[in-house]
């Protein structure tokens, strides 16, 4: 027997290995070496060994064979990721465990063995995967990722396991999907994919996750791109994970959202078989889903997404009618007309998205498209709106003969508007007689309303872009829009429509606005048609012309309304609305002026001024609309009303409130001159009225608007106060709107957008760093529990980002300004000097000098400025914090190193001579070292100041007025720190009121509090005498950090 053993383990020692030596360097021969490794499983398994006296059997060979197989993955798991031959030897353990699960099967299929007896497959599946269980938990990242691969491999072709090896298996894939190594979790979340289809939801424990939710979560929220890519193309599509899949198409990476639609709906709109429609067939999804397919995909802002979707949107074309396709009449035509049905044409521009895209990439179809006259007698919205966007199309790609066979005659379009517009009012009328009957319309009869509504709105949009060269179809059309808006029972969507066609039939803006106020007064003259009637002897008097009609009916409106009934007044009112939307609808469609349009003080008066006086809040708005439409075209009126918008701001409801902000900023932008002169003072009363409203507003839609309104005017140069640029970076970085993502993201927009495109708006946001800084930066700390706000370090980069001159745009006659950065080192280092800035704030800025861009060319005088404010930094407040200190130590390096040759005549004592560094030199010398705090030791400052008498001047000697130190600094700003006060409100519109407060030369020490006490003191003396003795030692090692220019002494810094 010992012999026999031998000779198997021989055998093994000597044919396994050869195997997987071939297998490793090509997968052409894995197919024979599975059947030759099969083989020799077989012959090992025949080996056995009888115990207790032949009452059971010892299975020798099986586990010489799994030894052998585990020694063999012991190598493979020690070879990195991406290496070709570990890759292989994966994919054949893979093949390997499949095989013999298959071969397993087939033998107990032939045998008609239906227990539950363990087989060699089984058995050898077990122990492997029990070894493999065990190198999930290694220390080496490498043994962790080829240990779960071998398992992803392996893991679809399990077979049968016990339940324990299943639960031991699924408990580590949870631990493994959220391994500190992308790679590994990537091969974790494919294993558990593969497992999940077996998991039972009812054999899971209360409060446990399943399989499918854990693969979800990781879909959803895993910072990874390639484990969210591995878990999508992966996860098992079921309507359970649609819609966590279809939320993928905003994710965060390309590639992620281009694999949605390639991998996903593209290749999933059948069934595997292609006998049935799959899950997400157009015809299966939801029309919600279907447009969020659809927006999400053409409105990316990545060509290869968009690509990606319009090919979706093709195959979508050829399988939207589903299994009711006949081929023998299947047209173009209608497979997009099948495609359209699956869209709500009525509530969204998706539809239209779509068509243009299928038009776009499929040229069979947009190349063959004809609309015969017998295709606009019988239109539904499906029919009419593919023929508008084909016109649409047309026109945009300058397709003038497409067109031309598309486009029907203007008399025959005529007639079909007629025909559809009696149509639409016979079934009003007959609506209105079922209503009274049996209350309320069905939902159908409601859609179907809505259809014919539709209808016609699609072909007034294709009549805009007739030829009205034919007379004849140009009075037909003329007269139909003109009796159309003069109906009541026309609807609201069609008004503007209608207004369309009429100022393209238009000879002028006069003639437009004359046929408007025509028919205004003809809907408003509803008394004088009763007056005609019960006194025809003025008939031929009041029909002479139609402008004494109104001049007559004035004094009797307010006799009408107190005497008239509810129902009469609500229908005057209602009336009063139409002509409202009907002047609103022809005042956006005006560019003169309006003094050039004399028709239009009438309607001004009688209808505008007194609907703005109403109470009820829809007569108010249009009304108000209306005069600020006005305003746009008439100076003078704008210059009358703009304090009535104002007032309005302050008191009306949110709905009106948001409207009348939107004619405010419109004013503006048209009107600059007249409100935002800086000459006068009319812009600083408007900038401080909106900074008061964005303070002290509540709603979160009011506040998007005053943001978007004031970007547009900082952006645009209208406005250039800093305190405007301060209040946006509050606002954008304020812990309260951070639910707010309308203003977040216009101002994500704005800033980089604002301060990249001129050199003029990154210096000023440079102006402003230090102060907001120091505003911000302390709200950090005090925020909500409940709030979150970015750090202050966040802050500090995004500053530096903004201003960083290498980002700006070159604009002509504006060269980029390279030296901002300079100038902002200076700002944060007077700032540094600020005793009352603590520690971690100071440790914030320290850190950011090393980010700043050096440029090659610097003026002498402002590298010279900034080191000589370094070496008093470093020499009068040391910081005690190392990574603070060696970034200052670096920056200062740095600055020597480069500017080497600017530096090396640099001499203190001819620098303080000059006259305009007077204030820089009376802002250090004021500088008070401190004696406690954070510094290093006393002896060490009291040492740079006994040996530099250039650098720091005694102290009982410099003692300089609050009004000198606040002008101390070369680029200081009075409206810059006052915010430093504020507490967590994130306006600043009380700046100027603070005069005790230094402005961005950062100089918080004031003398008149401090000086006394210290020129008191008798501490003095015992310092200089204190560090006579260690005196060289600590000056060298602060001369190495930062080599200080030359004294007035004329002493050199030592090499």
């Amino acid at each position: 027997m010992p012999g026999r053993v031998s000779s198997v383990e021989e055998t093994l020692t000597a044919s396994v290995p050869k195997i997987f030596d071939q297998v490793q360097n090509s997968t052409a021969n894995h197919q024979k070496n599975i059947v030759a490794l099969y083989k020799l499983h077989l012959d090992a398994a025949g080996f056995t060994e009888p115990v207790h006296d032949g009452r059971s059997i010892k299975l020798t060979g099986e586990r010489m064979f799994e030894e052998k197989f585990k020694d063999i993955l012991c190598r493979a798991a020690a070879v990195k990721k991406g290496t070709s031959q570990g890759d292989r030897i994966v994919k054949f353990v893979g093949a390997y465990t499949k095989y013999i699960n298959e071969r397993a099967a087939e033998v107990k299929k032939e045998d008609d063995d239906d227990d539950d007896d363990e087989t060699t497959a089984s058995r050898f599946v077990e122990k492997v995967l029990a070894f493999l269980l065990i190198g999930f938990e290694a220390k080496d990242k490498v043994a962790r990722y080829r240990c779960v691969h071998f398992l992803a491999e392996m893991v679809a072709h399990l077979g049968e396991i016990s339940e324990k090896l299943y639960t031991e298996l699924r408990t580590a894939l949870f631990e493994r999907v959220h391994d500190k190594e992308t790679f590994v979790r990537v091969q974790a979340v494919i294993a558990l994919s593969k497992l999940c289809g077996s998991e039972d939801p009812s054999d899971v424990e209360e409060g446990e996750p399943t399989a499918l939710e854990v693969l979800l979560e990781i879909l959803s929220c895993d910072p990874a791109a390639d484990v969210r890519r591995a878990a999508l193309l992966n996860i098992p599509l079921s309507s359970a994970t649609l819609d966590a899949v279809l939320a993928r198409t905003r994710d965060t990476d390309t590639i992620m959202r281009k694999l949605v639609y390639s991998a996903i709906l593209v290749q999933h709109c059948f069934v595997s078989d292609g006998s049935a429609m799959g899950l997400v067939h157009p015809r299966v999804l939801t029309i919600a889903q279907r447009e969020l397919i659809i927006r999400n995909g053409l409105g990316d802002r990545e060509p290869a997404v968009r690509q990606a979707a319009a090919v979706l949107l093709s195959k979508w074309v050829d399988v939207a009618r589903g299994d009711i396709k006949n081929e023998e009449s299947k047209t173009a035509k209608d497979d997009v007309l099948a495609l359209l049905s699956l869209f709500d044409l009525t509530e969204s521009t998706v539809a239209e998205d779509a068509l243009l895209s299928v038009l776009d990439k499929r040229h069979d179809i947009s190349d063959h498209v004809e609309f015969e006259d017998a295709y606009w007698a019988n239109l539904t919205p499906e029919r009419v709106f593919f023929a508008r966007v084909f016109v649409d199309h047309c026109i945009a790609n300058k397709a003038a003969e497409k067109l031309d066979a598309s486009l029907p005659v203007v008399t025959a379009l005529a007639y079909h508007i007629q025909a559809a517009y009696n149509a639409y009012q016979e079934d009003l009328e007959v609506a209105e007689q079922d209503r009274v009957i049996r209350g309320e319309l069905t939902e159908e009869e409601e859609e179907a309303r809505i259809d014919k509504e539709f209808v016609i709105g699609e072909m007034l949009k294709v009549a805009v872009n007739l030829d009205y060269a034919d007379e004849i179809g140009r009075r037909k059309m003329f007269q139909l829009v003109r009796d159309m808006i003069s109906q009541e029972a026309l609807p609201e969507s069609l008004v503007a429509r209608c207004l369309d066609v009429l100022r393209i039939l238009s000879p002028n803006e006069r003639d437009l606005i004359r046929v408007v106020v025509e028919v205004v007064h003809e809907l408003r003259d509803v008394s004088d048609e009763e007056e005609v009637l019960k006194e025809p002897a003025d008939d031929g008097e009041t029909n002479s012309g139609e402008t004494p009609m109104p001049i007559r009916i004035a004094p009797k409106g307010p006799k009408s309304s107190e005497d008239m009934s509810s129902e009469e007044r609500a229908r005057l009112d209602a009336i009063d609305l139409r002509c409202l939307s009907l002047c609103i609808g022809m005042l956006e469609r005006v560019n003169g002026t309006f003094e050039e349009n004399s028709t239009l003080e009438g309607i001004l008066g009688e209808l505008i001024i007194p609907a703005v006086k109403r109470k009820e809040l829809v007569l108010r708005e249009k009304g108000l609309i209306c005069l600020g439409l006005c305003c746009l075209i008439a100076r003078r009126m704008a210059l009358n009303s703009f304090q009535l918008f104002l007032g309005q701001i302050q008191t009306a409801p949110e709905v009106l409130k948001i409207r009348v902000l939107q004619i405010v900023f419109d004013i503006l932008m048209v009107h600059e001159n007249d409100f935002l002169n800086k000459e006068g003072g009319a812009s600083e009363r408007i900038i401080e009225f909106f900074l008061h409203v964005l303070e002290h507003e509540e709603s979160d839609k009011v506040q998007a608007l005053l943001c978007i309104g004031l970007a547009k005017l900082v952006l645009a140069g209208m406005i250039c106060d800093d305190k405007v640029l301060q209040s946006l970076v509050a606002a954008y970085l304020a812990p309260d709107t951070i639910d707010n993502q309308e203003v977040r993201q216009c101002l994500a927009y704005f800033f980089p957008v604002y301060c990249y495109s001129s050199a003029v708006n990154q210096r000023r946001m440079q102006r402003l760093f230090v102060g907001l800084f120091e505003r911000l930066a302390p709200e950090t700390r005090n925020v909500d529990e409940t709030q979150e706000m970015v750090s202050p370090a966040q802050i500090a980069a995004m500053f530096v980002d903004w201003t960083d001159p290498q980002k700006a745009i070159e604009v002509q006659d504006q060269p980029t300004d390279e030296t901002i950065h300079i100038d902002l080192a200076s700002d944060i280092a007077r700032a540094l000097f600020d005793d009352k800035m603590i520690k971690e704030d100071k440790k914030v800025l320290y850190q950011v000098l090393g980010r700043l861009y050096l440029p090659d060319k610097v003026d002498d005088d402002k590298i010279r400025t900034l080191k000589l404010l370094l070496h008093n930094l470093n020499s009068r407040r040391p910081i005690r914090d190392a990574a603070a200190k060696n970034a200052l130590a670096k920056f200062d390096a740095a600055i020597s190193k480069r500017y080497a040759e600017q530096l090396e005549s640099f001499n203190e004592e001819d620098y303080r001579q000059l006259e305009y560094l007077k204030d820089l030199f009376e802002f250090l010398d004021d500088i008070i070292p401190l004696d406690d705090g954070e510094e290093v030791d006393i002896p060490r400052t009291r040492a740079r100041k006994r040996r530099s008498e250039s650098i720091a001047t005694d102290i009982t000697d410099s003692i300089v007025p609050d009004e000198s130190v606040a002008s101390a600094a070369s680029s200081s700003h009075p409206k810059g720190k006052d915010r430093g006060k504020q507490t967590k409100r994130r306006r600043v519109s009380d700046s100027d009121d603070s005069d005790d407060v230094l402005s961005h030369d950062h100089v918080t020490p004031a003398p008149t509090r401090t000086l006394p006490k210290r020129a008191a003191s008798v501490k003095k003396p015992q310092v200089v005498q204190l560090i006579e003795d260690d005196d060289d030692d600590e000056e060298e090692e602060e001369e190495e950090a930062s080599p200080p220019p030359a004294s007035q002494n004329g002493r050199k810094p030592r090499p």
